[in-house]
């Protein structure tokens, strides 16, 4: 220290004290004290979803393991006896990654299924799977065999009978939601009988089954077409926002495109003015087709940027790069059909206890896309809401769903934020969804029920226009209304 003058002293001495200055008295944005935490709960009598905002007290959660036959049969009609009798609902899950206690009944019965049987039938190009059975199980059974889920959710966590209940949708294209695949389902109805229900045998409970939430019956078998698999080659194609819509609706119907998906750029600067399209087709080289993998390293490495978007506009731009650039130079390669579907959805999965992720999914007409566009740039960013990403789908009309949300066919916008887990948050979060829906509604779209029920009840009567229709059937299906959930307490009961 003997050369060390007393400005130098001074200078150590500030450095040192502004570093600890900008470590302790720098900005610590959000302040959660006073803003009312939403901290998640669990525990046996209690049930929550993956939005970690849905604690809800059950009476008994149950996980059944049997077969579809007898034993899983008498067991469900014991739970479906002693629940009328009290009182108290039913209701099936397998994920439960809906967002509002959709698979949750409240104060009820919470029946959960864990089974991976899958039975391919090669020639048929039929699969028969139990109710519980999740998608990377069929993808598992399948892939020996050379085939490929027809239609399935982007991500292969979530159950086969699950799926249906939602009609959820994925990448393959030009198709319809999951419930066009599906040839028959067995079910055993709130007052014990077992039937099977096909568009040709018991037509109209497979209609209201089809979308219905476990609504209509307790489901346990599937059956379920396959399509074969195949690999393909990417081809990425960015282009302005307002064309992405009349370009997604050609690449689709252009007779080769086998699976197909966009994305929009959310950094504020140019916010949803930048599209990109991702189509793939066969390659010409369907030999030895490898084994179904997932993506591994790059997507788990990706995770580390998608959550550095939070609050960073920057990150958003370099993220967009990746995608647009850097990411057809270094994955552009050919894959096969399941190893683009075999992904988990904890790939990117918030660590964060302060925060989570909160999906929206919006219906848009294929005309109106660039009105959409601009409905969300007026709505999004006056909110506190943070918008990480944007999945652009294709859907074909759906002809078989009572609350079909696809009536013709559809550009789905599925939108990924992270919201602050606080009251103030949610409330912000319910105001930005309720301008959202009204303004998809008036281009003649509509939204997405599995997620925040923060829709109002005349919202979800005018973007499914069927839903009296359903709830009729509900009612001359269960007129003791044992199968409830959340969604039918908020917004069905009272139709």
């Amino acid at each position: 220290m003997a050369g060390l003058t007393r400005r130098g002293a001074l200078l150590l001495g500030g450095a040192a004290l502004g570093g600890w200055a900008t470590t302790e008295l720098a900005s610590r944005l959000p302040v959660l004290e006073g803003a009312g935490v939403m901290a998640p709960k669990g525990g046996e009598t209690i049930l929550n979803d993956a939005s970690l905002l849905s604690k809800t007290p059950v009476h008994r959660h149950l996980v059944m393991e049997e077969n579809p036959g007898e034993d899983l049969v008498a067991r469900l009609r014991a739970e479906l006896k002693e629940a009328a009798a009290a009182g108290r609902p039913v209701n099936i899950g397998a994920a439960r990654h809906s967002m509002g206690a959709q698979a949750i009944p409240i104060g009820g019965h919470a029946v959960t299924f864990r089974n991976a049987m899958v039975e391919p039938d090669t020639g048929s190009g039929v699969y028969r799977v139990h109710a519980g059975a999740r998608w990377s199980e069929v993808i598992a059974a399948l892939d020996p065999v050379g085939f490929s889920p027809k239609v399935m959710q982007s991500n292969h966590d979530f159950g086969v009978a699950a799926t249906f209940s939602v009609n959820a949708h994925g990448w393959p294209a030009p198709l319809g939601p999951m419930g066009s695949t599906v040839r028959a389902v067995t079910m055993v109805r709130p007052d014990g009988s077992l039937i099977r229900a096909a568009r040709d045998e018991n037509a109209n409970l497979f209609r209201a089954a089809m979308g219905g939430y476990g609504l209509i019956g307790l489901i346990t078998e599937l059956e379920v077409e396959m399509a074969p698999n195949l690999r393909l080659d990417p081809v990425f194609q960015e282009m302005p926002g307002e064309a992405f819509g009349s370009a997604f609706a050609a690449a689709v119907k252009d007779g080769t495109v086998n699976m197909a998906y966009g994305r929009l750029n959310v950094d504020r600067a140019r916010f949803f003015e930048d599209a990109l399209m991702i189509t793939y087709c066969p390659s010409a080289d369907q030999s030895d087709l490898p084994p179904a993998s997932t993506s591994g390293f790059i997507s788990k490495a990706s995770r580390h940027i998608f959550r550095a978007q939070l609050g960073r506009e920057r990150v958003k731009r370099w993220r967009w790069w990746t995608e647009t650039d850097l990411g057809p130079m270094v994955g552009g390669g050919a894959v096969t059909r399941n190893s683009l579907l075999n992904e988990p959805v904890i790939t990117l999965d918030d660590r964060d206890p302060n925060r989570t992720d909160i999906l929206h999914e919006y219906f848009v007409p294929p005309e109106r896309f660039a009105d959409f566009l601009t409905a969300c740039r007026e709505v999004i960013p006056g909110s506190y809401q943070e918008l990480l990403n944007v999945t652009l789908r294709w859907l074909e009309p759906d002809t078989d769903s009572i609350l079909a949300f696809a009536p013709g066919p559809r550009i789905a916008a599925v939108m990924l934020f992270s919201q602050e887990m606080t009251n103030r948050a949610e409330a912000d979060m319910a105001r930005m969804t309720e301008a959202l829906i009204d303004r998809v509604i008036a281009l003649g779209g509509t939204y997405y029920l599995p997620y925040r029920p923060h829709a109002r009840p005349d919202q979800f009567t005018a973007g499914y226009a069927r839903s009296h229709e359903f709830v009729a059937a509900k009612r001359a299906a269960d007129p003791g209304l044992v199968l409830r959930n959340a969604l039918w307490d908020r917004y069905m009961g009272m139709l």
